[in-house]
């Protein structure tokens, strides 16, 4: 759906965007992770069409957007971060407006209007003033906005920036439930956002990116290996002694031991899964396994080990 190859932007004597390059596949959720400043808005304005790179191709449907922007733009929807609204009109009005720009005839636009009204949740404040209205129902005006012309794709910009906690569940929610009829990219500062929401990962910082990947895979890549904490029945220099024996074992931590459980920290190689080696291990040896699993990074570790330490 989405194709960006190798773009670059500067403002100046800054640059905002260096050689960056990803696909979103249809039906994605892709959060654009990355501290204030790494980029990411200028990514997006990007494939949008509202900035052009100095470098490099955005393709949407394998349209390129600066060659036929017309045709592309019809296909995203974009809630930007400020996401401007006008404060002395309704939403109704402005859905109107949006409406009478994107060149709806009477039936279409009643059609979509309620559609989105569904959507997003407004019925209610739909005639009230939209500076009247609480972040989050703006949030959910912006949406409404987004999606009026049924886009195929949705661009969000920091889409839960500013929101209460409650504001933020609802919006996440509301974006899970679009993301089964469309494809979205969305940009955020907040790993949890990410967790919550989004099915893959591109972490961006200082205008590049340092890591791609599901929030699964970016963990273990975060803890440097691969990490099992497993407990065994029996031993512990017993069970040491036999792990000593494997040879594709790169650490062998003990980490305490509690009756006759003992529990260890063993690191294999970085791309191989040695959880059926070491259940064939304990097989052979009788150390029944009380407690197997794969230890890995939060996302917030592997947000600070891969942007510096910035938040």
């Amino acid at each position: 759906m989405i194709r960006v190859e190798g773009i670059w932007k500067a403002f100046g004597s800054i640059q905002a965007v260096k050689d960056v390059s990803f696909e979103v596949s249809k039906g994605e959720i892709v959060g654009l992770l990355g501290p204030n400043g790494a980029g990411k808005t200028t990514t997006m304005r990007i494939i949008t069409g509202f900035l052009y790179a100095d470098r490099g191709q955005v393709f949407v449907k394998d349209i390129n957007i600066e060659e036929r922007p017309e045709i592309v733009k019809r296909e995203i929807g974009y809630l930007p971060e400020d996401n401007p609204l006008y404060e002395d009109i309704t939403p109704y009005e402005l859905l109107l407006i949006s409406g009478k720009i994107y060149g709806m005839d009477g039936r279409r636009f009643k059609e979509r209007l309620k559609t989105v009204v569904d959507q997003t949740g407004i019925k209610e404040v739909l005639t009230r003033p939209i500076g009247d209205l609480s972040k989050g129902f703006r949030q959910r005006v912006g949406l409404a906005r987004a999606l009026l012309h049924d886009p195929s794709i949705l661009i969000l910009d920091e889409p839960t920036s500013g929101l209460d906690p409650h504001q933020i569940l609802e919006i996440r929610n509301l974006i899970k439930e679009l993301a089964r009829e469309k494809t979205v990219l969305l940009s955020t500062h907040i790993m949890q956002e990410v967790q919550a929401v989004c099915s893959s990962v591109i972490i961006i910082n200082k205008g590049e990116i340092v890591a791609r990947g599901t929030p699964d895979e970016l963990s273990i890549i975060a803890k440097g290996g691969n990490l099992l904490h497993v407990t065994f029945k029996g031993d512990e220099k017993e069970i040491r002694q036999k792990l000593q024996s494997l040879t594709f074992l790169e650490d062998i931590k003990f980490v305490g031991k509690e009756d006759e459980a003992s529990t260890f920290v063993l690191r294999g190689p970085e791309n191989r899964d040695i959880r059926e080696e070491i259940f064939n291990f304990a097989k052979d040896y009788n150390f029944p396994i009380l407690e197997m699993r794969r230890e890995k990074a939060t996302l917030e570790e592997v947000f600070l080990r891969l942007t510096g330490g910035e938040a």
